[in-house]
């Protein structure tokens, strides 16, 4: 076939395309079809997957589920395997093959759906199962998408091999209307349709309103037509949004496995399982990691960090934990990293500092890096042990970046693995140490002649490095700590990588407005990608801005996003109680909040540890259908029942906050109603950020207290905002010990489950019905939920009878606030029923 002819047919399907049928079409109607069970030397079934010989090579289709399928893709007469020229051990040998032709994200087992097969004509053959099906085009060798009646998506060209052997691309075309997400941390906005988005794993320092890439990138896409797009291919390249706006969306690649999912589904909610159960979903974290982190860049001695936990003590400002940047194992910043060994003249008695801190209720975090310099304690040590990266001759790579002269801890290589981690553990053994950071991990420089364990370029790997560093702590974990929860702080993984309880950050970002505009956006957009615990350094991190508003309104946001974490350079404290008068008491109040909606926010961990579900959720989460709402980032859901709207500009007197249509929304603090479906001006106030809870929710809320280890759900407090239009609510509270891994698993967890009715009582009168009941795993010893408080919102008129169990309980009712305070009473074993009458 000549260029013109091979041309010709895809530019005919532009045509078409163009005109608007492409995507206003319906699925084929497959019904009247015979099953089609012939297999021939072109199409045929093996071991649960479906093969396609074309003049190009072999598509091979699993499905996984009847929502989720993979494509793979094996090239006639093409192997970008050139390692293999080098003399290689069979150990060298499996993990080079494990790494090139493996999948690093999937961990489902296919669930081997029934797929119905038919052939219409010469031309197509559809596979279709009750969710996902595909129509295979056999003259032009490409795959189209649907879900239940919904074309997702089609193959434009298929893979397509680079004229130098090195490499390959695949494309798809896309509709005009649908908007894009995905590939990573980057602030550009929600919809990042139009941008070529490089893959290649690097640091930002200092970035504001728009970066195309801050450490974290992702071969995945998501649409607003509510399917995704993972590209399991982790080696260096590039990741097309439609930059040429032809409408086609491609990815390329500079070698490796040649393979894309599709995940699809009919809610959001249901993408986001279905690719957490392909990927992995994120362990609970120890519940500390929820609470304040104390954390700067960085606490010089030990006293200093006995001072700091000292002054939130006094300041009664609660805090959890503290982490110690690099200064524990060396007093400059250059030169000295890579010794992991306390400095013994800043940190003389480390395992007395850590002691000491947990008598305070403070649990201690060191910082690690891959690197070991030439001029570290170590050096000798790892060159005798063979852990580093290697150059092209064989030898150590040693390199030189910001910190020094210095070589790479290979973490392919299991010689490498095993000594670093042994650092890890030894640590834990001998000091009492309860978390990690893992920083600079994307590596931060990582040159392309560096090779790793299998004769592995850097590029090949350098975006699972992070990953496999994860995989490594968290394996560690898992069989050294098997009973502990791993508390893992990285900049930089891979799809997947939340499996392994990575808590990414959103990088150095500067410390300016320009800083804080973009952080809602880019949390929500990992939280899409299945990295939900992105957060921000609360305050910025980079410059030596001192600004008192910026800094308040971080810390206020900072109570609506997965982890609380100020972090800063030390030119300018992170911590609030260095703060002045007015920022230390607003974020010491924004702080007690956070710690007063900690039976919400371990709730929304543990549904991201079920479920996928991320703390942080767009607002098109309630409204798929609106291509408007997949614009917001400004206004976000955090959990199940809370909207948020943080003031991220600079004197901001109102902010716009977008109320979705599935609900009426209530202020928190003054229990105002406002209409959903409508765009709101909120007038701002300076000790709190617009916040809203969905009519007809309960939030659950602790007593405060200074420290996680105080933590008690011996008593509740559940805000109920009533609404006429909500009759009935259900949610759930989950606890367990906090620290235990595989709690839920283990049957060591309690649910409080509440429900809520409200109905007509005569012909004035309005009834709510309360039905709390306690579920306990068969393991669970703790003394759980017992004493409940109920303050219900937006009651018209003092109630006129109230019982708990049959039982008259006392109530306040405050008329000008509309709210009831009802006392305080103890549930009994099994259902408790709580109700309460008042006059419409």
């Amino acid at each position: 076939m000549t260029d013109t002819m091979q041309i010709f047919p895809s530019l005919l399907i532009s045509l078409i395309l163009s005109s608007g049928l492409f995507f206003s079409c319906a699925q084929p109607a497959l019904t009247h079809s015979a099953n089609y069970e012939e297999e021939t030397a072109d199409f045929f079934k093996k071991d649960d997957a479906f093969h396609f010989n074309t003049p190009k090579g072999t598509y091979v289709l699993r499905f996984f589920s009847e929502d989720i399928l993979e494509v793979e893709f094996f090239p006639e007469g093409h192997d970008h395997d050139t390692g293999l020229e080098t003399e290689l051990s069979d150990s060298e040998r499996e993990v080079r093959d494990q790494i090139l032709r493996s999948s690093h994200a999937v961990i489902m087992e296919p669930q081997h759906p029934e797929v119905l097969v038919t052939r219409e004509n010469e031309q197509t053959i559809q596979l279709n199962t009750d969710g996902i099906s595909v129509s295979f085009d056999t003259i032009y060798n490409t795959f189209s998408f649907y879900h239940n009646g919904r074309r997702l998506i089609e193959e434009h060209y298929g893979f397509v091999q680079n004229e130098d052997d090195n490499g390959y691309r695949v494309d798809f075309r896309i509709s005009n209307s649908e908007m894009l997400m995905g590939g990573g941390s980057r602030a550009l906005g929600m919809d990042r349709r139009g941008h070529r988005l490089e893959l290649y794993n690097r640091a930002h320092y200092g970035y504001e309103t728009r970066s195309e890439l801050i450490n974290y990138t992702l071969p995945m896409v998501l649409s607003s037509r509510r399917y995704a797009i993972h590209f399991d291919n982790p080696t260096t390249g590039y990741l097309d949004l439609d930059s040429e706006n032809d409408g086609t969306l491609g990815f390329e690649a500079f070698s490796g496995r040649q393979a894309y999912q599709i995940i699809a589904g009919d809610t959001w909610e249901n993408i986001i399982d279905n690719y957490t159960q392909l990927t992995g979903r994120q362990p609970l974290p120890p519940r500390w990691a929820l609470g304040n982190i104390s954390s700067r860049f960085g606490y010089r001695s030990q006293q200093e960090v006995l001072d700091t936990i000292a002054k939130f003590r006094e300041k009664e400002i609660p805090v959890s934990s503290i982490i110690i940047d690099l200064f524990w194992f060396g007093q400059e910043i250059k030169g000295t990293m890579g010794n992991l060994r306390f400095d013994e003249e800043t940190f003389p008695e480390p395992a007395e500092m850590v002691q000491k801190l947990e008598e305070k209720g403070v649990k201690t975090v060191l910082i690690t890096e891959p690197f070991v310099l030439t001029t570290s304690g170590r050096w000798d040590e790892v060159l005798e042990e063979g852990v580093l990266a290697v150059d092209t001759l064989g030898a150590p790579a040693v390199y030189n970046f910001y910190f020094g002269e210095t070589g790479l801890i290979d973490v392919f290589k299991p010689q490498g693995r095993e000594w670093f981690w042994g650092i890890y553990r030894d640590l834990m053994n001998t000091y009492g140490i309860h978390g990690w950071w893992g920083d600079l991990g994307e590596p931060e420089v990582h040159p392309d002649w560096v090779r790793h364990y299998g004769n592995l370029k850097a590029r090949e790997v350098h975006n699972i490095f992070g990953h496999r560093w994860a995989k490594m702590v968290f394996d560690g974990f898992v069989n050294d700590f098997p009973e502990r929860r791993a508390f893992n702080l990285m900049r930089a993984g891979y799809s997947g990588s939340q499996r392994y309880g990575m808590i990414p950050w959103t990088g150095d970002v500067n410390r300016t407005w320009g800083g804080l505009l973009p952080q809602p956006e880019i949390s929500l957009q990992m939280g899409l990608q299945g990295l939900a615990y992105m957060h921000s350094d609360l305050g910025g991190f980079a410059g030596d801005l001192v600004d008192d508003e910026l800094y308040t309104r971080w810390m206020q946001y900072g109570v609506f996003q997965p982890v609380y974490r100020p972090h800063a350079q030390d030119d300018v404290p992170s911590e609030p109680v260095f703060r002045s008068e007015k920022a230390m008491q607003l974020s010491k109040t924004a702080i007690e909040l956070r710690y007063r909606l900690m039976p919400y926010i371990y709730t929304a961990a543990f549904q991201n540890s079920i479920s996928g579900l991320p703390f942080m959720r767009p607002v098109f989460f309630e409204e798929p259908d609106n291509f408007e709402a997949y614009r917001i980032s400004g206004t976000y859901l955090f959990g199940d029942d809370i909207l948020v709207a943080p003031v991220l500009r600079q004197g901001q007197r109102e902010v716009e906050a977008y109320m979705p249509s599935t609900a009426n929304w209530y202020d928190f603090y003054t229990g105002e109603m406002y209409h959903g479906g409508q765009q709101h001006w909120i007038g701002t106030q300076i000790d709190r950020i617009p916040t809203f809870v969905r009519g007809g929710a309960v939030v659950p809320m602790a007593d405060l207290v200074q420290s996680e280890a105080d933590y008690s759900v011996d008593h509740l407090t559940l805000k109920y905002f009533f609404d006429a239009e909500a009759p009935r609510y259900e949610t759930m509270v989950y606890h367990d010990d906090g620290l235990t891994s595989e709690s839920f698993e283990k049957g060591m967890y309690e649910k409080l489950n509440v429900s809520i009715a409200t109905s007509a009582a005569g012909a004035q009168n309005k009834q709510v019905v309360f039905n709390l009941e306690t579920e306990r795993g068969d393991q669970f010893r703790d003394p759980g939920f017992s004493g409940i408080t109920i303050q219900a919102k937006n009651i018209p008129n003092e109630p006129l009878t109230a019982t708990v169990n049959g039982e008259p309980v006392s109530f306040t009712y405050n008329a000008e606030t509309r709210m009831i305070e009802f006392d305080r009473f103890t549930m009994s074993g099994g259902e408790n029923l709580f109700m309460f009458t008042f006059e419409r």
